[in-house]
């Protein structure tokens, strides 16, 4: 069976851009949307001519015009988008109502992923506010696709590494603290850690298998589901010295939500969910989902302790 044909909405965003690659790399016909909306952004049209010279093709497009969307969804079998949903960037959730609209009415697609990637929206009903909002978007866009009766797979991806794993899940840095580690209360609640490589080549193994048709897809493999304490480990293991722990209770991580901006605020409550409720593993997987290594044993994930081996 031929290999589905992909466009990627968003490809020049920090995992759309993987998404391409990963697209390409699997051997799939890979269409990148071109939005004219880049204006003067010299750093994003260079890296679409990068797609375009690994033998991505690019096709104009934007979401202020509904006919070129649904042009450009008609050259395709699969669409995902990977427009961000975070609040410290662009937060473009709901602009994929339009992006609905033209699948729905173009009628060809096999296959969408929607721009997920996270945590599990349909899980997060009970999130704090502000951040809660994010899933409620998420959610509304859920609705709008099975209203359309468009065939789906959402990925939940869990905690991106280069946002929680190589900084140890301190939120103030992107690299390993030199001295002291803040622990969220004991630190012992099981988070899932994905290196965004790996997350991209498991979305594109989803596009054309039917045990992933209409279904949610988690990454949580086994060897990346740590504590805040064994990441912690494996980094002092690596750089050959220990930090000193610094515990946090609940009551006042939440109560430095007063002085935070909006989107401080946000990563503040998603902060909460993971690490002290436990919200990416604190239930099984059951009907109607899938977990990615399970179903695709033969993709060598990266675990953390190579992960963060770069950072030494």
């Amino acid at each position: 069976m031929p290999k589905s044909k992909v466009l990627v909405v968003g490809g020049t965003g920090y995992i759309g851009r993987r998404i391409v690659k990963a697209s390409l790399a699997q051997g799939h016909e890979t269409y990148v949307l071109q939005r004219k909306e880049i204006g003067l952004d010299i750093d994003k049209l260079q890296m679409l001519l990068s797609f375009k010279k690994e033998g991505a093709r690019l096709v104009e497009g934007s979401f202020n015009d509904h006919k070129s969307l649904v042009e450009a969804v008609r050259k395709v079998d699969v669409v995902i988008c990977t427009m961000s949903g975070v609040h410290f960037r662009s937060h473009n959730i709901l602009l994929q109502l339009k992006l609905v609209e033209a699948i729905k009415e173009a009628g060809n697609v096999k296959r969408f992923l929607p721009s997920e990637f996270g945590m599990d929206p349909a899980r997060m009903a009970h999130a704090l506010e502000p951040g809660r909002v994010t899933f409620d978007e998420k959610m509304i866009i859920r609705k709008a696709i099975e209203a359309a009766n468009i065939p789906f797979t959402y990925v939940v991806a869990n905690c991106f590494a280069g946002y929680f794993a190589g900084n140890l899940s301190q939120m103030e840095c992107l690299t390993p603290p030199k001295d002291k580690v803040i622990l969220y209360g004991d630190g012992n609640v099981k988070v899932a850690f994905m290196d965004e490589d790996d997350v991209a080549t498991y979305a594109i193994k989803t596009i054309d298998d039917p045990r992933t048709l209409n279904k949610t897809l988690y990454l949580r493999p086994p060897g990346n589901i740590l504590t805040q304490r064994e990441l912690v480990a494996k980094w002092e293991k690596i750089s050959g010295k220990q930090l000193e722990k610094i515990s946090v209770s609940d009551r006042d991580l939440l109560a430095s939500l007063k002085v935070m901006d909006l989107a401080g605020q946000v990563g503040l409550g998603h902060f909460y969910h993971i690490f002290y409720e436990g919200c990416l593993t604190n239930f099984e997987i059951g009907e109607g989902a899938e977990e990615a290594s399970k179903l695709y044993p033969e993709v060598r994930y990266t675990r953390m302790e190579e992960y963060l081996k770069i950072y030494a």
